[in-house]
């Protein structure tokens, strides 16, 4: 998950959940239902069609005319109304939201004045909504997901709810994986203590080794980290009381403010001192009660221009292209993504990945395309940094 970089992960951490978790007290049957979709991630690996300015979560990177935000905004209104659909970003892209999804009034966008990780945002967005649910069950998804099979995604989540509704359980979607991919997160799980379908995690894995990762598969015992969680707001503010109170302690200051127009003050002048971690490093990897969900649903995180080359219909030659005009002469495995009607030409390649911009053309081999990140790094010096 993108929200676990720049930490090292030991993959040393364990949880020893019994076979069935303990029930929680009954809530509401008709409990309110939440969405919060998480769109503040400048989408880095996807340079140089994803800018700082304009991350992929509001790109159409699959030429379908609707941005990633807008189809995860709409796969969303399958599951609750409108009114119950929550955006949390940066402040630098309110605009932005809203031009993509203008159903929503403004008080369901929810600005973070700095960039802090995962943790320290979802902590913000689930105080903020207790104040008015505060016995609501909330899917918590990333806006920039490509999700095939919409119908199996509603069934599952409406099932995930409806558990998370009477169980203190913090649940994760884990994807059945369908090869040794290295550019996932794993998690391991109890397949001998399922609970209607539910079942204990046993370790959250960072990206493997390709080896490794043909060992996850072979053993069966692993799902990739979708980054999709559902869970009563009551059950993850515990958790983040008992596991990174320091972020609570700091947030719950707004308590009185949130909703009002005091509160984008309050957010300036507190948020920023956060602890900068994810979700999962805060506490997904030290809660006892994480469970997960096995699903196949057509997902791909969309991480890097690989993982889109894996997602789309190529042609016999293994070529994909997004956008036209492409010619291509003697090319095999080649994906090539061109904006503004530029014309792009190539001939002899195999295994390359072409981006074509209107201020850069992006020329790399798929077989190191997990370097496009460090590559655009190297761009931040005196000129350079307009390309960003």
């Amino acid at each position: 998950m993108e929200g676990l970089e720049g930490k090292k992960a030991t993959g040393t951490l364990r949880h020893t959940q019994g076979p069935q978790m303990a029930r929680s007290e009954q809530r509401t049957a008709n409990c309110e239902r939440l969405i919060l979709i998480m769109a503040g991630g400048a989408g880095t690996r996807f340079w140089p069609a994803s800018r700082e300015e304009k991350p992929k979560q509001f790109l159409d990177i699959l030429g379908t005319g609707k941005s990633l935000l807008r189809q995860t905004y709409e796969r969303s209104t399958k599951l609750v109304s409108s009114d119950r659909i929550f955006i949390v970003t940066n402040v630098v892209y309110a605009d932005r939201v809203q031009e993509e999804l203008p159903e929503l009034k403004a008080e369901q966008i929810f600005l973070e004045p700095s960039r802090n990780n995962t943790a320290p945002s979802i902590a913000y967005a689930t105080l903020k909504l207790q104040t008015k649910y505060p016995d609501a069950v909330c899917l918590v998804a990333p806006s920039d997901h490509i999700i095939s099979d919409e119908d199996a995604f509603v069934d599952i989540v409406q099932m995930a709810m409806s558990y998370a509704d009477s169980h203190d359980a913090l649940l994760t979607l884990g994807i059945s994986p369908t090869r040794p991919d290295t550019g996932y997160g794993y998690v391991k799980y109890n397949r001998e203590h399922s609970d209607d379908g539910v079942f204990p995690v046993v370790q959250f894995m960072e990206k493997p080794t390709l080896d490794t990762a043909k060992e996850f598969l072979a053993s069966g015992n692993y799902l990739w980290n979708s980054g999709m969680f559902i869970w009563s707001l009551k059950s993850v503010l515990e958790a983040f009381d008992q596991h990174a109170r320091g972020i609570t302690d700091i947030l719950r200051k707004g308590n009185d403010v949130y909703f009002t127009k005091h509160e984008a003050q309050f957010l300036q002048t507190h948020y920023p001192e956060t602890e900068k971690i994810s979700i999962d490093y805060a506490i997904l990897e030290r809660a006892k009660n994480v469970h997960v969900i096995p699903a196949s649903f057509g997902w791909s995180d969309l991480g890097t221009w690989l993982s889109l080359y894996d997602h789309l219909p190529a042609d016999k030659e293994g070529n994909i292209t997004i956008h036209d005009p492409v010619v291509l002469d003697n090319c095999k495995g080649t994906l090539v993504h061109t904006t503004d009607g530029k014309l792009v030409v190539a001939s002899g390649l195999q295994d390359f990945i072409i981006v074509c911009e209107n201020d850069v053309v992006l020329i790399f081999p798929k077989d190191r395309e997990q370097e496009v990140k460090a590559i655009r790094g190297k761009l931040k010096s005196p000129g350079l940094e307009k390309f960003l």
